[in-house]
């Protein structure tokens, strides 16, 4: 067990603590609230609650004689007072394992239960010490380090001269990041703190490197920092960068807005895809810039999304899809063949234009700004794995966005939109444009298909699975191209794809 002291020099500190919590505890947390009437602990779970549940006005009975309130919440939370609880049985009676088991368990006076309550907990235990209160945080090593990185996070807005600001979660993405959004007191626009720790390093895969390494995916906030620097030189919205902490990983960004390019009812707006399309039409157009300075001696070098990084990609559906489609691992002969055709497609993509790729450049990273003209209405907030390598990636990453359908119809606006922006900038290879894009089609979907599993069965994320059958959908229509063949016969020899005789 790790712990910290900190002193509440008023109640307006406790509430700041409760805050501060609420963005680091997550369902299976037990937090045990100790400390003599009135020493803080049912205004800590007060505005715990309340920031949980982004309103201030949130109702938040005392639960000293219903002994438990539970919160349909972000997260579910049961908020326990267990001073009147007579035997620590009781608690069984309460549901508490059940609440655990869905979400977080707040305990004031947890020493009615001590027996009954799980060893690995957190304890915030609250003493008067003057006019304020001192609290000492208590837990076990892994929550201890999610609370002390929301206290990091504290400390940096107060750094950046917002030590009163409000913080509200805003969302996590299918990686290590997350995002809050943060109201200042100086009457500003709310502004977006980026959260993105340093990678850990994986298990080694091959050349003694792991899989962040081999597929060039950002390990600090360097590049995202670099990339929008970029961006906005070339005139493009990417987030202003108001405060930033390299070593943390802690960036104050520019809110972009809410707004985004699907409608209220999850489709795509066309216009909106449209003008995605010509801004990268537009971004292709220049000339790719490789070494960007952010800081003295701070220089990020824009990798080649080179053989290996495609390849360790494209690895991910024989070594996560295929074995959970068929419930057994690909054998050694499919995996060589497999890996043997992107070789030889690969060499094929030395002939390819390339220039900066955004990499993941699709609806949930795209937002709309409708107060602002041309392409500037166009936001782009997710960038940090940039690379340059073929153009055409891009391009398939909108036109077949993983997360919503885009139909025949619309795909060959946002084609010709792309191709007539191109042309009319300057000499385009359209034919070569082509190939390239069903091949980039190709292995983003070979990865995707891969990752959706992975974050099923690894990260415990199993809604991401919703588009693999979109994804399968995009893979079947990227194999069309002549040059995708190989790739096809043996997706349907290993079972992915039907043959088109079974259609």
């Amino acid at each position: 067990m790790k712990s910290i002291e900190r002193l509440l020099k008023d109640e307006a500190a406790t509430i700041e603590l409760g805050e501060d919590l609420a963005l680091a505890l997550k369902a299976g947390d037990c937090v045990g609230l100790s400390g003599d009437l009135g020493a803080g602990k049912s205004t800590f779970a007060r505005a715990f609650l309340r920031a949980m549940a982004d309103d201030e006005a949130l109702e938040v009975p005392s639960p000293t004689f219903t002994l438990v309130q539970s919160y349909e919440l972000r997260i579910p939370v049961a908020h326990f007072d267990l001073y009147r609880l007579a035997d620590a049985s009781e608690l069984d009676e309460l549901g508490f394992d059940e609440a655990l088991s869905e979400g977080i368990c707040l305990v004031e006076w947890p020493e009615k239960a001590e027996e009954a309550l799980p060893a690995e907990r957190i304890t915030l235990s609250f003493t008067h010490e003057g006019e304020g209160r001192r609290v000492r945080i208590t837990g076990p090593d892994a929550a201890f380090e999610r609370i002390a990185r929301s206290l990091a996070i504290r400390a940096f807005l107060s750094d950046a001269g917002h030590p009163d600001a409000r913080r509200r979660h805003l969302s996590g993405d299918a990686s290590v990041r997350a995002y809050e959004r943060i109201h200042t007191t100086d009457g500003e626009p709310a502004k977006i703190l980026m959260d993105a720790a340093k990678h850990k390093p994986g298990p080694i895969l091959q050349d003694g490197k792991y899989y962040q390494q081999l597929a060039h995916i950002a390990e600090d906030v360097i590049p995202f920092v670099a990339i929008s620097k970029l961006l906005r030189k070339c005139g493009f919205s990417a987030p202003a960068i108001f405060a930033r902490n390299l070593d943390q990983g802690l960036l104050l960004l520019e809110d972009l807005g809410a707004e985004g390019i699907l409608d209220a009812e999850g489709r795509p707006v066309a216009e909106r895809y449209i003008e995605g399309v010509r801004l990268l039409a537009r971004l292709h157009a220049e000339p790719a810039e490789r070494d960007i300075a952010i800081a003295e001696g701070v220089i990020h070098h824009v990798p080649d999304f080179d053989r290996t990084a495609i390849k360790i990609e494209t690895s991910l559906l024989v070594d996560w899809y295929l074995p959970w489609r068929r419930g057994a691992p690909a054998s050694d002969e499919e995996r060589q063949e497999y890996l043997a055709i992107w070789d030889r497609l690969i060499d094929v993509l030395v002939s390819a234009e390339k220039n900066l790729l955004l990499r993941d450049f699709h609806s949930p990273n795209i937002l709309w700004r409708p107060d602002r003209v041309g392409l500037e209405r166009i936001g782009i907030i997710d960038f940090q794995d940039a690379m340059i390598g073929p153009t055409a990636y891009d391009v398939a990453s909108l036109v077949q966005d993983a997360r919503v359908t885009i139909d025949r119809k619309l795909a060959d606006r946002l084609m010709g939109a792309y191709v007539a922006e191109r042309k009319a900038h300057g000499a385009f290879d359209e034919v070569a444009f082509l190939r390239d894009w069903h091949l980039m089609a190709a292995q983003r979907n070979c990865k995707l298909a891969g990752i959706w599993v992975r974050l099923m069965q690894r990260d415990g994320k199993p809604g991401y699975m919703k588009h693999m059958p979109r994804t399968l959908a995009y893979l079947q229509h990227a194999l069309t191209h002549e040059v995708l063949t190989p790739l096809r016969d043996w997706c349907i020899k290993a079972g992915i794809l039907a043959s088109e005789s079974a259609n």
